[in-house]
């Protein structure tokens, strides 16, 4: 309880003082025109109420990385809230904020353009293609995801109830591995993200995310209460490594548990709200405070794992031996415990809402990345769909593929690019020679992490893991020597123009994004 309730402080108290030093480093300006405002054309520059940006960003932002995440964390003991409270603060909030700064300064660029003007073209076209990778890992993993939760609720038994005993027997039969039912619910799903990444941002998006955040509010408010009231017992704070398996948590904890401290999944959607922000005076509330608001529901759910079983060796049944149900079983199991089989329902869906509400827009990025590199108007829905087709057909046949292997190399494709947007928003605040250091620690560290992973890890190079933490060091030490040595020759950047027009076909065909 003590831990729960000091994280929760510390998060809240970080983003009123340490994101208001943040934010008054990119010096917000109200008069300044932004992209939804001077490039609006009713599809992806859509100027929206700033409380609905929020509550796009937030649900953009907050997939299953703040609920799974966490919850398998937990498996390493309570030492998981300092990751998920410290890393929340000053590494995820910060790049969050940054690349929501960089994106409204640079005509609502995305995050392949922003990569290009602040570290060159050749970073700007390896990083299109990561991310794009990234994308489609993203848009897969939040496919399967939710569609098990939601098969875990209503079970092909109870559906095909409904319909009569053909009906029943036909959906629990299976193909390829996979459920009919499941097969159906995952169907659907990809029917909406097709619809959400085709339609004008506030169609679909802009006009049902509110709908989902209701959802999302009785889950975490639901089992917040289930805390504070000791339905579920919080244990005391200890750095012990209490995994089973005794895995190392470094550097391992800071992989598994990505979206609610820092991901660079973020820095992919936060351009998408970047063109919609009606003002610059609301940067910290949408871009650091959505990813202190996804803090707590990491937070809320790393707690939760940790107390609602009543023991260790309980909670890694569940989520390591075969049958036992994974981070999905935990979901299930606490919130209808917790709140009854209505209330634990809405919660449930409060959970499936966070994949879709971010796996739809990883398509919309993707496609808005295609449509920058390419050069091609995205007025027509032509245009559009031929963009998006062979994303959509590559994300179908990955669902065929080990899901345990997609979410282990999404979860380091994930950080790596926040170690990437991270060095980007520390050369975007040292070119204006102000407090760069907020983004240059949390880049080091995430260099360090990314790297030491892929060096150990089965996924990777597979080093012994003493010799792969010094070559984490040494190249973490490589990139920062890098920076402080190239720190005197950058040129000082102290704001962009404001904008005034769209750009011409030959400011388009140019790496840098100065206008």
């Amino acid at each position: 309880m003590i831990a729960f309730v000091t994280g929760l402080i510390l998060l809240v108290g970080g983003y009123f003082f340490y994101g208001r030093v943040v934010a008054a480093t990119v010096r917000p300006d109200p008069n300044r025109l932004t992209p939804a405002i001077a490039l609006a054309d009713g599809m992806d520059y859509v100027p929206m109420p700033t409380w609905r940006v929020y509550l796009i960003q937030l649900l953009n932002i907050a997939g299953l990385g703040p609920v799974f995440g966490p919850i398998l964390g937990a498996l390493w003991g309570p030492q998981v809230f300092l990751w998920v409270v410290l890393g929340c603060i000053f590494g995820g909030a910060v790049h969050d904020l940054l690349t929501g700064t960089m994106s409204i300064r640079n005509r609502g660029a995305g995050l392949p353009d922003l990569i290009g003007h602040y570290m060159g073209n050749a970073a700007r076209q390896f990083s299109t293609f990561f991310i794009l990778l990234l994308m489609v890992l993203v848009g897969t993993v939040f496919v399967k995801g939710p569609a098990l939760l939601l098969v875990s609720v209503l079970p092909s038994e109870t559906v095909g109830g409904w319909f009569g005993e053909a009906a029943k027997e036909w959906l629990s039969q299976t193909y390829r591995g996979h459920g009919m039912w499941l097969w159906i619910v995952m169907v659907s799903i990809y029917v909406y993200y097709l619809a959400a990444t085709l339609l004008p941002i506030d169609k679909i998006i802009g006009r049902f995310y509110p709908f989902f955040a209701a959802a999302l509010l009785v889950m975490v408010v639901g089992l917040g209460i289930a805390i504070l009231r000791g339905q579920i017992v919080v244990p005391p704070f200890t750095l012990k490594n209490l995994h089973p398996e005794q895995l190392p948590a470094w550097p391992l904890i800071f992989i598994t548990v990505s979206c609610g401290a820092v991901s660079g999944f973020h820095a992919t959607q936060s351009p998408l709200m970047a063109r919609c922000l009606k003002s610059e005076r609301h940067l910290r509330l949408v871009f650091y405070g959505a990813m202190i608001a996804e803090g707590l529901i990491a937070l809320v759910w790393a707690s939760v794992a940790q107390g609602f079983y009543g023991s260790h060796d309980d909670l890694a049944a569940v989520l390591l031996k075969p049958g036992g149900g994974g981070p999905g079983a935990v979901v299930h199991d606490a919130c209808t415990a917790t709140m009854g089989v209505f209330g634990g329902g809405l919660a449930i869906l409060g959970v499936v809402v966070l994949p879709i509400t971010s796996g739809d827009t990883a398509f919309r990025v993707s496609r808005l990345i295609l449509a920058d590199y390419f050069h091609v108007s995205q007025v027509r829905f032509l245009n559009r769909s031929l963009l998006i087709t062979p994303l959509f057909v590559i994300s179908f046949a990955l669902n065929f593929v080990d899901f345990s292997v997609i979410w282990r190399y999404f979860g380091w494709a994930n950080q790596a690019l926040a170690a990437v947007a991270l060095w980007g928003g520390t050369i975007f605040l040292a070119r204006r020679r102000t407090r760069w250091w907020l983004a240059f620690v949390p880049a080091v560290f995430m260099t360090v992490v990314t790297a030491t992973y892929i060096l150990v890890e089965d996924v990777g190079f597979r080093l012994n893991p003493t010799l792969g933490a010094w070559l984490g060091l040494l190249i973490g030490a490589a990139a920062a020597a890098w920076f402080l040595v190239r720190l005197p020759k950058l040129p000082v950047e102290p704001e962009e123009p404001a904008i005034t027009a769209r750009p011409t076909a030959a400011e388009r065909s140019t790496d840098s994004l100065a206008c």
